[in-house]
């Protein structure tokens, strides 16, 4: 990167601007342009700076991050980072929905040297998104997916899962979830899974919220849940989602991270796990996000006869996992995220 990344920090927390500013300056290639305590002071220095990027605390006087952040994405879009308290989990995603590019976990609300803990995904986060595209963000924020609707219908026989989906994002993911599964309105013989790369705490709020827009059912994953048509299993933040067979059934198992594992949830973990498990019978998705998880699983879910799905630049917040999976050469169908759904529904026989 040769040109500095120029941030705004807000917070209306003394320590906290001076940790959060402190973490930023020792990123080469980062320079801390200001900083704002509320929100009306913050939107003044992002028309009078011009940052590359915004790093938000939600909760502040005046104006809070919620009424900055739609001012933002309406006159000046700039790519916001979210850095929130797991207890505001609520919260982050409707910044998400407002315009916020990613979010950050704070280990505590409270004022603490714990804070110092979020760094190294502060930074990857920074590098990750100061130059995004915002068009493609609110584009992405507004997107509805039209409704799918099956091309054979459903007999007794046919609720039983046929097919398996596993789908993989990162960042700009949960909107393009939301999409995906608010385009379904009538429930599918198929089961679906998710690795949305996401810290612990975040993942069983995640997963309500795209349920309350979906026909579904969608819950975060627990070891022991058994693999059934219609439901939508979302992998716990900050662990991986596998696959297991016993007898007729096909079960969950949820296990910590591996050493030095980068992404978690793991794509490739959870595609590597259901090629094995359902072979020709399982349809892998690659969304938005940075890196390159999910490319070792796209090849396992071919060479066991399944099929791939990668979402296309065009729409991509990051095109970094579409663009790693579609190097592997084992891509079946790339499409922009409107087309997402209804080409998951293809490759499943619906």
């Amino acid at each position: 990167m040769t040109d500095k990344v120029r941030v705004l920090v807000v917070d209306d927390s003394a320590y906290n601007r001076r940790t959060i500013i402190k973490m930023l300056e020792s990123i080469p290639g980062v320079e801390v342009v200001g900083y704002a305590c509320d929100g009306e002071e913050a939107l003044r220095k992002v028309f009078d700076l011009s940052p590359d990027l915004v790093t938000l605390d939600l909760e502040m006087p005046r104006m809070d991050g919620f009424t900055f952040l739609r001012i933002v994405m309406n006159s000046k879009p700039t790519p916001v980072i979210v850095v929130s308290a797991r207890s505001e989990d609520q919260n982050v995603f409707r910044a998400l929905d407002f315009g916020a590019v990613e979010f950050v976990a704070k280990p505590s609300a409270r004022i603490s040297p714990e804070l110092f803990d979020i760094r190294d995904d502060l930074v990857r986060k920074v590098r990750e998104i100061a130059h995004t595209d915002m068009k493609k963000v609110l584009r992405r924020a507004a997107a509805l997916s039209p409704a799918v609707s099956l091309t054979r219908p459903l007999s007794a026989s046919g609720m039983q899962t046929q097919m398996q989906v596993v789908i993989a994002a990162s960042t700009g993911g949960p909107p393009a979830l939301q999409t995906i599964f608010s385009a379904i309105r009538e429930p599918l013989p198929i089961g679906f899974a998710i690795a949305q790369h996401m810290p612990p705490g975040f993942t069983r709020a995640f997963a309500e919220r795209l349920g309350k827009a979906s026909a579904l059912e969608i819950r975060e994953a627990a070891t022991g849940d058994v693999m059934a048509p219609g439901l939508v299993l979302v992998a716990p933040g900050g662990r991986n989602l596998t696959f297991r067979r016993r007898g007729g059934e096909v079960l969950v198992d949820v296990t910590p991270p591996e050493n030095d594992q980068r992404y978690v949830p793991s794509a490739d973990i959870l595609f590597t796990s259901a090629a094995a498990t359902f072979g020709d019978k399982l349809v892998g998705v690659v969304l938005t996000g940075m890196g390159n998880d999910g490319a070792r699983g796209v090849v396992n879910v071919k060479q066991n006869g399944g099929r791939i799905i990668a979402e296309a630049e065009e729409s991509s917040v990051v095109f970094g996992m579409p663009k790693e999976a579609i190097a592997t050469g084992k891509v079946d169908r790339v499409v922009p995220l409107p087309l997402v759904c209804g080409e998951i529904m293809r490759a499943c026989g619906y």
